[in-house]
Formats: structure tokens, sequence, C-alpha cells
């Protein structure tokens, strides 16, 4: 079962005025840099709700990452 977990990101907005996430951030401070973002697109979360979602690598898995109107959640394993 995936959860909805709200979460920081540390998020580069280009001169084109794109928004690119580079690192997420849980709340015990662990932090973890995306390696890289492999789709970009408006969908839906298996979690409910959804928006722009940032389909990444981190640490070698691929993670659904969701930006929602204000801020960014992940399906994560926990709540």
């Amino acid at each position: 079962m995936l959860y909805k977990k709200y979460i920081n990101v540390l998020t580069m907005i280009d001169k084109q005025g794109r928004m690119v996430p580079k690192a997420i951030s849980w709340d015990n401070g662990a932090e973890y840099v995306i390696d890289r973002v492999l789709e970009v697109r408006n969908a839906a979360s298996v979690v409910g709700g959804g928006g722009v979602l940032y389909r990444c690598r981190i640490l070698g898995e691929e993670r659904n990452l969701f930006f929602e109107r204000t801020r960014w959640f992940i399906e994560s394993e926990r709540p």
C-alpha cells in the first residue's frame, strides 16, 4: 500500500521558468539528491490527488514526485 507523503524539495527554476527538482528531504533531516528527472507531465497519483508528475531516479530507483498546487508529495510505502 502506498501513502501520500508531503516533503521538502530543493527546486531550481531555470531561465525559461521551468521547475527542476534537485533534492528531497524527509522530516528526520535525511536528504537525497535527485539523480535525474526522467519525465514531466500532468498526472493523477495512485494515492489520490495529482498535479505535475516528475518521474525521478533517486539512488538508482525510480520514484514518482508530484507538485500539487503549492507543495510537493511523494508516493511512499510508509505514512
